[in-house]
Parts: structure tokens; C-alpha cells; sequence
């Protein structure tokens, strides 16, 4: 175990990350470790500081997850890099799980881990990479029509059971062991995604500079989600759609994909009641503000 631990390095970004940065940290306890604080407002980097001396805090602007990652990771040397997000903790030996995946499959850039809600239940991690059918499948509720269908599933990995080892297309970005080799030849993360979707554009980066994406069942990591944010980002979720569409979609894509989230959003904004409600509306609204290149570019 300790000497799985030497080869990695802990990468922890927080923004206002009590109460769980503790159970986080605790669970990467004898790795080295980089916390890089985006302006908490709540106390992290002193509780930080006082509760695990050996870790090093980085505190800096916000200038979003992708810069957070890249500006930990730049501070790190080791063989494998944990990226964990601060709501999120390892579970037993899922640290050592992880490295023995990525020595079993020399080619995978990262590794994800099965995530869990903090109730003990799956927290589906697998997904698709976004087109813009993909993305009309989830945003007009086409997946629910066929539950069981691949084509209409694709985003959410086709149904997935969690189950199974298996290269995928790309995990969720709460936990994952990115290889030192990989990032070094595909380069940072893109700090153009301010949050979400930095991982994906990551991940496609890597499958097609000849790497893969490894989802293992053997490690496990619970999440809590969405604790920082509080769904109150839902617009940079959408932006990130259309910025990875920009980049790795066929031409005239994002455009497209803009539009049809505009009518879904309006759609939504009409069903749902109450703040729900009022981001859809929000998103639409702003998704017809401009077209793709000038929102952006914003």
C-alpha cells in the first residue's frame, strides 16, 4: 500500500468545500497531496492548513476547475495523478485498485473508479461522447421512451451496468487516476471549459492521440455531487456542450446543437415550476441570445 501511494499524487480543487473536504482528504491520507482553493468564502484553505499539515494548499483566483487541475497537477512529479473532486472520497483500498488497473492496461490515460452516492447506491459514471443527437436524447427525455435502447442511451453509455472492467468513451470527472505519460503527451486541460465538460475534452483528446479510457468496478469512490455549485451553473453545463461540440464536432454542429437546447430548455422552462424552472428558462434565453461562435466567445 505505501508504496502504491508513493507513485501518486492527490490533485484536490475546492471552492467553498466544507463540510466534506475532510472524509476527502482523510481518504488520500499518505499520498502527496496539492488542495488549489479557487476563493473559498468559507473557511477551507485555515480548516485545511489545521487539519492536515502535510498537505499543500495552493490558493488562487477562480479561474475555474481546468486551471485549478492544471495548476496542481504542474505541481506534481509522480508516476499516476489522483484527480478527486472535494466532495468526493475513496472507499478501502480503491487508491491501490486503481494503480493495479492502470499497470494491468498500460494504455489507458485514465481510470475511473465506481462512484456511489453517499447513500451506498450507483452513481452512473460511464458516458458518450456528446453529439448533438446525443444531447437531443437527454434534453428531450427521447432516453426515457426506451430505457433499454442503445441508440437513444448512447450519452449515458448505453445502459452500462457499472459491473463490468472495460475501456469506455469517457467517466465523469470526480474521481479518476490520470497517467503522468499521457498528460504529458496530450497536454492540460483546456481552461477554456470553465466547469464541466474539461474532462471529456480531455478524454477525447487522449482516445485520439491512440490512448483509452478505462472504467473499473474494483475501485470505488463515493460522490456527493453538486456540492459547491448546488446546480446553480446549469448555463456552464450547456456551455460546455457547445464548446466540445465546437471542437471535436462536425462542422456546424454546435450550431445545431444550440438550437435544439434552446427548444428544450423552453420546453422544460414551460414544465417545471419553481428555480428548476426559471434556470431552464434562464439557459433558453441565453442559448437565443447569439449564435454559438459569439456566446463562446463570451
Amino acid at each position: 500500500m505505501a508504496d502504491d501511494r508513493s507513485r501518486v499524487a492527490c490533485v484536490v480543487v475546492t471552492y467553498d468545500a466544507l463540510p466534506w473536504i475532510e472524509q476527502c482528504l482523510a481518504s488520500v491520507a499518505g499520498s502527496q497531496t496539492i488542495v488549489v482553493d479557487n476563493g473559498s468564502s468559507d473557511g477551507t484553505p485555515d480548516a485545511v492548513r489545521k487539519g492536515f499539515p502535510a498537505v499543500r494548499v495552493l490558493e488562487s483566483s477562480n479561474d475555474g476547475l481546468a486551471a485549478g487541475w492544471n495548476r496542481g497537477i504542474a505541481e506534481t512529479d509522480a508516476e499516476h495523478v489522483l484527480v478527486l473532486n472535494a466532495d468526493a472520497w475513496l472507499v478501502e483500498d480503491a487508491l491501490e485498485r486503481l494503480v493495479d488497473a492502470a499497470e494491468r492496461h498500460p494504455r489507458a490515460a485514465a481510470i475511473g473508479p465506481k462512484l456511489l452516492n453517499p447513500d451506498g447506491s450507483l452513481q452512473r459514471s460511464v458516458r458518450g461522447f456528446p453529439t448533438a443527437w446525443r444531447l437531443a436524447t437527454e434534453y428531450l427525455y427521447l432516453r426515457k421512451l426506451a430505457p433499454g435502447s442503445r441508440a437513444l442511451n448512447a450519452f449515458y453509455g448505453a445502459g452500462f451496468d457499472h459491473e463490468t472492467e472495460r475501456e469506455v468513451e469517457w467517466v465523469m470527472g470526480a474521481c479518476f487516476l490520470l497517467r503522468r505519460s499521457a498528460f504529458d503527451e496530450v497536454g492540460p486541460f483546456d481552461e477554456r471549459f470553465f466547469l464541466f465538460s474539461e474532462e471529456v475534452d480531455w478524454m477525447r483528446r487522449a482516445t485520439d492521440a491512440g490512448w483509452s479510457v478505462l472504467f473499473t468496478p474494483t475501485a470505488r469512490c463515493v460522490h456527493v455531487g453538486g456540492a459547491a455549485h448546488g446546480g446553480r451553473m446549469f448555463r456552464e453545463n450547456v456551455r460546455g456542450h457547445l464548446r466540445y461540440l465546437s471542437l471535436h464536432g462536425r462542422p456546424g454542429e454546435a450550431e445545431k446543437a444550440r438550437k435544439l437546447l434552446r427548444t428544450s430548455l423552453r420546453a422544460r422552462g414551460r414544465l417545471y415550476r419553481g428555480e428548476r424552472g426559471r434556470l431552464y428558462r434562464e439557459a433558453a434565453s441565453w442559448l437565443g441570445s447569439a449564435d454559438v461562435d459569439t456566446l463562446l466567445a463570451g
